[in-house]
């Protein structure tokens, strides 16, 4: 029996280690049949290091997507390794400190900008430079956290959140005609890399936990994951500029 990805080619971002949701996409994508591409930022022999984890191990590139030489090269760096691109996967967010941790109101422009450059304007940045690769009836996936609510702590990474998912929905009106789908998944709190960053962690993660109607594992990205893998499949071709939560169904929870 084939898989949801069969013979699919990918390009997956955000892998920092076997902790973080990308890999387990990554993970998942080549369970379900999917050739992948990693990138990485930074200490690319982490990512290196992490991608001999996967079952098929992929290669990696660098992606900085604040640097316009990297984006600009980017679809040819990706081409040496796959002929195409079906799918593509935005797992990229980051903040300065003084973004998070309840400083909303004394956060300097120059780390706001920081967090909108890379956690809302690398989606459009990242889609426009492979743009070129993506295939009629390809599928983006980006990762979300719910930002019709405000969160203790998460301050300018909420405000970069909800500036995505218009992001997405405006890719999806340009992207549309192309019979390219975009939507985002809306996870849950995991206990990743980037989740050491934000102080009220486990404060949220608790109410999660007890709220969620379907219970909810923060250490495990796996339901997040492989709902990613069905969006980057062929079983929702009419679904675009959607937020499909994958939360154990805390977002439908009141008091």
């Amino acid at each position: 029996m084939s898989g949801l990805l069969e013979g699919k080619c990918l390009l997956v971002t955000g892998v920092i280690n076997h902790a973080s949701i990308a890999f387990a996409i990554a993970r998942q994508a080549q369970e379900q049949g999917a050739q992948i591409v990693l990138t990485g930022f930074g200490r690319l022999h982490m990512v290196e290091q992490t991608a001999l984890r996967l079952p098929q191990p992929p290669p990696v590139i660098e992606l900085d997507v604040t640097n316009a030489e990297h984006l600009a090269t980017l679809a040819e760096r990706v081409q040496a390794h796959l002929p195409r691109l079906d799918g593509v996967v935005h797992a990229i967010a980051f903040a300065p400190r003084s973004a998070l941790g309840g400083g909303f109101l004394t956060t300097p422009w120059q780390d706001v900008a920081t967090t909108l450059h890379v956690s809302t304007w690398s989606l459009q940045a990242l889609i426009a430079a492979v743009l070129p690769l993506l295939q009629p009836g390809g599928a983006i996936v980006g990762l979300d956290f719910d930002a019709t609510r405000t969160w203790p702590g998460y301050d300018w990474m909420g405000v970069a959140k909800a500036g995505l998912e218009a992001t997405t929905r405006y890719l999806a009106r340009e992207l549309g005609p192309r019979q390219i789908r975009i939507n985002l998944v809306a996870a849950g709190p995991l206990r990743t890399a980037a989740a050491h960053g934000e102080p009220s962690f486990p404060e949220i993660a608790a109410a999660w936990c007890g709220r969620a109607p379907l219970g909810w594992q923060t250490e495990d990205a796996t339901p997040v994951a492989r709902t990613c893998v069905a969006l980057l499949s062929d079983w929702f071709p009419a679904t675009t500029g959607e937020i499909v939560h994958a939360d154990g169904g805390f977002h439908v929870v009141g008091v």
